[in-house]
């Protein structure tokens, strides 16, 4: 029966007359399998040239189309220590709420009365500036006035030179008739004194003639002396306007000085008055950054810092925000490889998470539970993960994305391509060749249309 032994059996019996063997070796086993197998070949056959659709197939995220739609954080601009908190996990907010308030940790802002109190500093340097504006015109209008003096005190200085040098001049006339007469006298006394000699003349015109000459020369030395102190006094009119001139610049120079000094204490002034303004508002803007507030509608998603009296820096995350309104997107990334196959305005099918779905991805007319999408932006830059990310809105000429999809959930794409046999696309699997290159349709007419 084990068939160990040599001898055949089968040789000496006839199996086939028993009724067992009739049941077994009178039947054809195969011959079922063999028509299986030719239908199936046939059926694989058929198959083979039906077309498929060529397809990126990607792993993505549920986002949304504009960045202040995205879940955001809220941020303190400056540093402090959390006091109240006005909300809870799960609130809806509504724009400009307050979502927590906060207290200084700095020592330089512990004063409440701080923005009062400078804005008193800032009045009083307000006023100490006014005072210096007011001595700087007070200081013009004294320089204005030394001006006016000194000019009057000059042409009243030049008017008396120029009498000095005419007193001169009338002066030196006089002294030249007076010279003038004294030859004169001279000449009759030297001529009476000859006469008298001749005993032409009496003595007592002899006399007179010396008395006359006499008289002369007392008048010459007069008149020298009047010329002299004429031209004394045109030296004392030069010496009157030099020190006039001096005198004068000296004060003006004074004048000058303290308003250059004046006005320096109004341009410092007016540079503490801007640092205090500025010091000012930013105690009035620092004032209202203690109150932490939505930035839009939304929902409160998390407290990353939770707590009573709990501090943080600036810049810190605070509490974690969701917006109300937002249009969902899917984010896709795509292997390098296969971007240039990724246009804008390409359709794509999307498997959400929490949906089932029967995919066929080379047959998206036969899937079911996938969505349409349709690519509107492509990044130009590689992301950290190695692919490019592509964003999807969703299609509006196919049936709407479900309602309950939240933001950040899984979703998986599929970007539909070119039409091919599917033994061409076993053939290309095999091989590791990339899809068909090829441009959409729209653009191809377009620049056709430019060409001619």
């Amino acid at each position: 029966m084990l068939n160990i032994s040599q001898n055949k059996i089968s040789k000496y019996i006839d199996l086939t007359s028993l009724k067992s063997g009739k049941e077994i070796f009178t039947k054809e086993y195969h011959k079922r399998f063999k028509k299986f197998l030719l239908v199936f070949i046939v059926i694989l056959f058929i198959i083979m040239f039906l077309p498929w659709t060529q397809n990126i197939t990607s792993k993505g995220n549920v986002t949304t189309l504009k960045p202040s739609q995205r879940p955001q954080t809220l941020q303190s601009q400056i540093p402090g220590r959390i006091e109240q908190w006005f909300v809870q996990e799960g609130d809806f907010v509504k724009k400009g709420d307050t979502i927590l308030r906060i207290s200084e940790i700095k020592s330089d802002y512990f004063d409440e009365r701080l923005a009062e109190r400078t804005g008193v500093q800032l009045d009083a340097k307000s006023s100490s500036v006014v005072a210096y504006k007011n001595k700087v015109l007070a200081l013009q209008n004294q320089i204005s006035a030394l001006q006016q003096e000194r000019g009057l005190k000059l042409n009243q200085a030049k008017n008396k030179l120029t009498q000095a040098h005419l007193k001169v001049k009338s002066d030196s006339i006089d002294l030249e008739a007076v010279k003038t007469k004294n030859e004169i006298a001279k000449i009759q006394f030297d001529r009476a004194v000859t006469l008298q000699k001749e005993g032409l003349k009496a003595v007592k015109d002899v006399e007179e003639k010396r008395a006359k000459l006499q008289e002369a020369n007392a008048k010459l030395i007069s008149q020298q002396n009047k010329l002299l102190t004429s031209k004394n006094k045109v030296i004392n009119a030069d010496l009157a306007i030099s020190t006039l001139k001096a005198t004068y610049a000296d004060k003006l120079s004074k004048a000058q000085s303290s308003l250059f000094t004046a006005q320096s204490s109004a341009f410092d002034g007016e540079a503490q008055v801007s640092k205090l303004e500025t010091n000012l508002a930013n105690y009035k803007k620092r004032g209202s950054l203690l109150y932490v507030t939505a930035p839009q509608d939304g929902f409160i998603n998390k407290a990353i810092k939770s707590g009573l009296g709990e501090t943080f820096k600036e810049g810190e995350q605070l509490v974690s925000i969701m917006p109300a309104n937002y249009d969902l997107a899917v984010e896709m990334f795509v292997r390098p490889i296969d971007l240039p196959l990724i246009h804008i305005g390409e359709k794509v099918r999307v498997q959400f998470d929490g949906w089932p779905a029967i995919v066929f991805s080379g047959w998206p007319n036969i899937s079911y539970g996938t969505y349409g999408a349709e690519v509107i932006a492509i990044e130009n830059f590689i992301s950290s993960n190695g692919m490019f990310r592509v964003l999807l809105t969703p299609d509006q000429k196919t049936e709407p994305w479900p309602t309950a999809i939240r933001v950040g959930s899984g979703a998986r794409t599929i970007a539909l391509l070119e039409n091919v046999p599917i033994w061409y696309e076993l053939w290309r699997q095999i091989n590791s060749f990339p899809p068909n290159f090829y441009q959409p349709e729209k653009k191809s007419d377009t620049k056709k249309k430019k060409k001619k």
